[in-house]
């Protein structure tokens, strides 16, 4: 008996005293007692002495397991309960550094009952953290939507609006991901009406945004930037953090850029560098690829050699997408197709697989091979088809569909006659000067009917 209780002070579970092994009793009652001592036993107490010696184990499995142990304490004194926040805290890290994900998921559904003994800001702390935890672990998309959509529903049923709606807003961005956008834009409008009556501007702004990239990607540019513009009307009525307000500009670059205003999205991925820089962000690498990206579209490839030879950007950012767009830029100024498509082949995952870069290099590959294909045909009246594919080095079935492209387009006058193989060049018809003049004319006239017509109106009444 004083052995069993001295044991149980050690291990810090004097709150749970085992009752004394029976004098008389049956066989069944001593194996009752022996398993009530070993579950006792189990956990451990829920102290910095603990938690040290968790840091302490040389093994990350050894770890995790003390780290459990100390969760399983039913102690709910405050200090037990500030050191099991550090020990879900470490746990998760671990875990996740263990790429054992779906264990992560199941530690958010034990800690449930432990939720119900700490603050609601501290438990959306932690479900947040966790969700975080598991999103670093790679190819987990749908593990992440799964279990946001558990904790939705475990949030509506103890009634956590403030959590409920951070937790709705990280899935409908995790369903926008997996192109699952008719589903997102159902859960987003009904999350903005609901953000809007409760004027949480900071939550609205986030949502707001994630609007307009899910617009962005439905190609709807109206929307996309009426979305853009109520996130920037929330923001001004409050302190927006330096990350948020970055993710601001890159959207506003991105908006521009697609509107072929070049200038001013370069302004923006500017302001967006500036931002994700200063708190050591991923995200500023892409500012910065498509701040290059703009110089290259306003035929300014010269400039982009100048920027990353700046002190800001130097080393710092040196890397497979800053060579991407550098090798683009040689191409561009060399005004070289056989060039573009090297950089495209040597660096599709940088350009071919990032949308952004995608859709406005493909129009500048088009503008480039028009260029280059009026400049060879220029000095022929009849050429064929073969030998301009030789000198532009492209194949000739590809020549010859642009070719027709650019004649349905008016970019030039001329045939294709695929019977030969060739292109018949038309000179370009001399529009009469009289025509204009004549329709010109006969405007005015009208103009001059209708105002007698009105006065001789006024006489009559």
């Amino acid at each position: 008996m004083g052995l069993n209780l001295r044991f149980q002070a050690f291990l810090g579970i004097e709150e749970t005293p085992i009752a004394p092994a029976p004098i008389a009793g049956s066989a069944d009652d001593y194996c009752r007692y022996l398993e009530a001592l070993t579950m006792a036993s189990s956990y451990l107490p829920a102290t910095t002495e603990s938690l040290d010696q968790a840091q302490e184990a040389k093994k990350p499995s050894e770890a995790i397991s003390i780290l459990y142990r100390i969760l399983e304490n039913p102690s709910d004194s405050p200090e037990a309960l500030r050191n099991k926040e550090k020990a879900i805290s470490n746990l998760s890290d671990l875990l996740r550094e263990e790429n054992r994900a779906e264990e992560l998921r199941s530690l958010l559904t034990q800690l449930r009952p432990f939720f119900s003994l700490i603050p609601k800001a501290k438990t959306a702390k932690i479900v947040r953290s966790i969700i975080d935890a598991v999103a670093k672990i790679p190819n987990t998309s749908d593990l992440q939507i799964s279990l946001c959509k558990e904790m939705v529903q475990w949030t509506r049923t103890e009634k956590r609006t403030f959590l409920r709606q951070r937790v709705e807003a990280r899935l409908a961005s995790l369903l926008m991901e997996s192109k699952e956008y008719s589903e997102a834009l159902a859960l987003l409008s009904s999350l903005i009406k609901e953000v809007r009556r409760l004027d949480d501007k900071l939550l609205l702004v986030d949502i707001e945004l994630l609007e307009s990239k899910l617009h962005f990607s439905l190609r709807n540019l109206p929307k996309a930037k009426a979305a853009l513009t109520a996130a920037r009307t929330a923001a001004n009525a409050i302190y927006v953090p330096p990350d948020q307000q970055g993710t601001i500009d890159l959207q506003s670059g991105i908006l521009h850029a697609e509107e072929k205003d070049y200038k001013t999205a370069y302004s923006y991925f500017y302001e967006a560098f500036e931002a994700f820089n200063a708190l050591e962000d991923p995200r500023a690498i892409y500012s910065l690829k498509y701040m290059l990206l703009c110089k290259i579209m306003v035929s300014q490839a010269d400039d982009v050699a100048g920027i990353l030879s700046s002190a800001k950007v130097g080393l710092q950012y040196q890397g497979p997408e800053v060579d991407a767009m550098k090798a683009v830029a040689h191409a561009h100024a060399q005004r070289s197709l056989r060039l573009f498509e090297t950089a495209l082949r040597d660096f599709k995952a940088q350009l071919e697989e990032d949308p952004i870069v995608h859709r406005h290099l493909s129009s500048l590959y088009d503008t480039l091979l028009e260029q280059n294909l009026c400049r060879l045909i220029e000095p022929f009246s009849r050429v064929e088809i073969a030998h301009i594919a030789e000198l532009i080095e492209l194949p000739v079935d590809h020549v010859e569909k642009k070719l027709s492209q650019m004649i349905l387009d008016k970019k030039f006058a001329g045939t294709l006659d695929q019977g030969a193989g060739c292109l018949i060049i038309f000179d370009d018809p001399k529009t009469d000067a009289i025509y204009p003049a004549t329709l010109e004319t006969i405007s005015n006239i009208g103009k001059v009917v209708d105002s007698l017509y009105i006065r001789s109106a006024k006489i009559m009444a």
